[in-house]
């Protein structure tokens, strides 16, 4: 009897899934813990994996196709085995339960598995600050750069010879590269892969250009989900169907404008000290690069320890005030935002924090990230000072009841030591659910934290 493979979900929120690319084709042998297909979700993309061994009978939905949870997408039995009457959908062999993650009931189902590694069941999703486009590369003065950078227009590469072929002829690409190749004809074959073991991702193909597009133009691609469109002359408008982490923001701004009363607390930090502190930091020339953003970090993970108030979710019938601090950051990719979290941060120190923001922010661009790295924070930092914003307002993440808004270090004319001085000043705004935090409450903590970024050495105590 064939053993029916389902749609799961692979993150905590998701309700369906685009089927980005078959890994096996029809007929082909399939073994347990073989990658089937590889998945959009709401958040990365992620992998089918059989847990029945025989052959592939049948590709129930085609690649492209998006698919609620717990829906038919595939059988695995013996060659000739008939499969019309393949079942019910979203059912599995034997009448388990269908769609659910490992260690619950279902065992014909296909399970996530990004880097063949099983995610554990995270805690409630809350992905959701504020929109932002990319952000261009690290500019001298790094003005609160890091997790936000997105990689701008680079200079073409030069010439490489293009990686031998992987056994069995298949080129080894993240879905996300192939997409941006079949747009621009650019040839994978003819790419070097940056990715582990040579796979060729996001910005090898964004390096390449269309210098490797074929001698005849092929027919036009068919449009990812939720990638803006380039100005072109066809026609008035170009609609372009959502992508499952578009559809995500979409629910998550209507769950946190509309049903959390928010105010905001907006303060101004001379960041004199802390310039020189990252510039002492650089003259060492060790470990990696500090940026404005790692010290906003650590200085808010220090002052969420001195005001626990503001640690904290709303959970309708209670307020849950958290013991640990998990403090998440905004990262913008191509469509769209999500928020890695640091876990711990209080206990890190900034070369770790630094470290680990830097991979995040990389693996977030990729759609690597595993449900455990996105979800879970307790407070979240949005930073746009390398876009030259003074200063903005964010949306709250739920269940979260905090989250800062980062402008640009920019230099101004105050008051300083009795006379008119330029320093360096750095705008910070806080949006707080009222439901948790009170207006007193979210000025303590500004004012602690300004007090450590004015003077890092506060820090350390």
């Amino acid at each position: 009897m064939s053993t029916k493979v389902v749609m799961e979900a692979l993150s905590p929120t998701m309700e369906e899934g685009r089927l980005v690319e078959w890994k096996k084709s029809e007929g082909d042998a399939v073994a347990v813990g073989d990658v089937l297909a590889e998945v959009e979700t709401d958040k990365a993309v992620m992998e089918l994996v059989a847990r029945a061994g025989g052959t592939l009978l049948k590709q129930v939905v085609p690649a492209g196709a998006t698919v609620p949870v717990s829906e038919l997408v595939a059988l695995i039995g013996e060659p000739g085995e008939p499969t019309e009457n393949g079942g019910a959908p979203g059912k599995q062999s034997g009448g388990e339960a269908a769609g659910k993650p490992d260690g619950q009931t279902g065992g014909a189902a296909a399970e996530p598995a990004p880097a063949r590694e099983q995610a554990t069941q995270p805690a409630p999703d809350r992905n959701r600050p504020v929109s932002m486009p990319p952000a261009p590369p690290e500019d001298a003065a790094d003005e609160a750069a890091g997790p936000l950078q997105m990689p701008g227009p680079r200079s073409e590469a030069p010439a490489a010879a293009p990686p031998p072929a992987p056994r069995g002829g298949r080129i080894k690409a993240s879905p996300l590269a192939r997409r941006i190749a079949a747009e621009r004809g650019v040839e994978l074959a003819s790419i070097s892969g940056s990715g582990p073991e040579g796979r060729v991702v996001a910005r090898d193909v964004e390096s390449a250009g269309t210098t490797a597009a074929p001698a005849t133009a092929p027919a036009p691609a068919p449009r990812a989900p939720g990638r803006a469109p380039t100005p072109r002359a066809e026609g008035p408008y170009t609609d372009v169907p959502l992508s499952q982490i578009r559809k995500t923001i979409a629910k998550r701004l209507t769950q946190s404008i509309g049903p959390i009363p928010t105010f905001y607390l907006t303060t101004e930090i001379d960041m004199e000290r802390a310039w020189d502190a990252r510039e002492a930091l650089k003259a060492l020339g060790e470990g990696p690069k500090i940026s404005f953003n790692d010290i906003v970090l650590k200085a808010v993970a220090a002052a969420l320890r001195q005001h626990p108030a503001c640690n904290a979710w709303w959970q309708d019938d209670h307020i849950r005030y958290w013991n640990e601090i998990h403090v998440s950051m905004a990262v913008a990719i191509e469509e769209g935002l999500i928020t890695p979290v640091i876990r711990h941060t209080d206990v890190k120190s900034l070369r770790e924090i630094s470290a680990e923001s830097k991979d995040l922010a990389a693996r977030a661009r990729d759609r690597r990230l595993k449900p455990e790295e996105y979800t879970g924070g307790t407070f979240s930092v949005s930073n746009l000072g390398m876009l030259d914003i003074d200063e903005f307002t964010a949306v709250i993440n739920p269940p979260e009841a905090g989250i800062l808004a980062v402008g640009r270090i920019v230099e101004r004319p105050v008051a300083h030591e009795g006379q008119i001085a330029l320093r360096r000043r750095m705008r910070l705004t806080m949006s707080c659910d009222h439901r948790v935090i009170d207006g007193a409450t979210g000025a303590e903590f500004l004012k602690t934290l300004k007090a450590m970024l004015e003077n890092p050495l506060v820090m350390l105590w």
